[in-house]
């Protein structure tokens, strides 16, 4: 008759009652319950058809029968050891790095956080971050994962998490207020210099709206990205479209009038099919929406 042995991980639970001596300490060293021990001792009497331990009030004691099993079992126990090493390394080996790309602004404190505490929960985990305002193209493996602020995500293959809905409002900077003032209104543009970036033209409803009222003869800066739309706004030029979250942080600037209504740009997490076949690319994924998510809303609130 065969034996109905199949749960290998009760010879653990066999092992720690062996040389703990009773299901109550061995309990302690394996985690787990004590009357899970106990009933997991049981299962497996019962599913080899014998008697592995005398009960009394001082514990459990090793039958003759459990002491001809124990080297077979310690066996096993380094076999799973040895299994789960050489599983760790072909990991090692064999690891891909997440390819995470964002706009520059992007690459701030917050992002450092989040992949800190992810690699912290996922050991070994490597990652090649990629600061660029280009769209990257993701069907084509140049990134993984990646972070946009656009209104629509066009290609219908890739798959997109909606994060949160990114506002902008027009800045001055100190200097330029006491000399110009600043704009009340989008319909209050006229007499003031602008900065502008005509390569956000289409990502940043503001910008646009702002490009279509002003004259070009108002425009006394163009740049080429948020870093330096904030240098250009900060050095007194003109007047400039910003992110809030970047803006607010900063006490020298002053924020012309509240972002208007309609003009938030929704944010993106993007993947490839591809890409998020991979275990790791998925949970960071997850991870990373659920904790931009939060520092978006805590920002929000304060």
């Amino acid at each position: 008759m065969k034996s109905g042995f199949q749960n290998w991980s009760d010879i653990a639970v066999f092992l720690a009652v062996c040389r703990c001596g009773s299901t109550l300490a061995a309990s302690k060293t394996l985690g787990m319950a004590q009357p899970t021990v106990a009933r997991r001792i049981e299962a497996l009497e019962h599913a080899l058809r014998i008697t592995l331990f005398e009960r009394d009030t001082r514990g459990f004691h090793p039958t003759a029968a459990a002491r001809r099993l124990i080297p077979q079992a310690e066996a096993m126990e380094a076999a799973a050891g040895a299994l789960a090493a050489e599983a760790e390394a072909a990991c090692r080996a064999n690891v891909q790095p997440i390819k995470f790309t964002a706009p520059r602004v992007n690459f701030t404190e917050n992002l450092s956080r989040i992949l800190t505490d992810f690699t912290d929960e996922n050991p070994g985990v490597q990652f090649e971050l990629i600061s660029t305002y280009d769209v990257v193209d993701l069907m084509a493996g140049e990134a993984d994962v990646a972070l946009r602020i656009t209104h629509k995500i066009d290609d219908e293959r890739l798959i997109c998490r909606k994060l949160t809905m990114a506002t902008s409002s027009l800045y001055v900077s100190e200097s330029y207020a006491k000399k110009h003032g600043f704009p009340a209104s989008v319909d209050d543009l006229d007499g003031h210099c602008f900065a502008v970036m005509p390569h956000a033209y289409g990502s940043i409803t503001l910008n646009r709206m702002v490009l279509e009222r002003i004259d070009p003869a108002q425009i006394v800066s163009r740049c080429t990205d948020v870093e330096a739309q904030m240098s250009a706004v900060k050095a007194g030029f003109g007047v400039g479209v910003l992110p809030t979250p970047m803006a607010e942080k900063d006490a020298t600037l002053i924020r012309c009038f509240p972002p208007p209504e309609g003009t938030a740009t929704a944010s993106w997490l993007i993947m490839s099919p591809e890409a998020y076949k991979r275990p790791m690319v998925k949970a960071f994924s997850a991870f990373f929406a659920t904790r931009f998510k939060a520092l978006f809303k805590s920002y929000a609130g304060s």
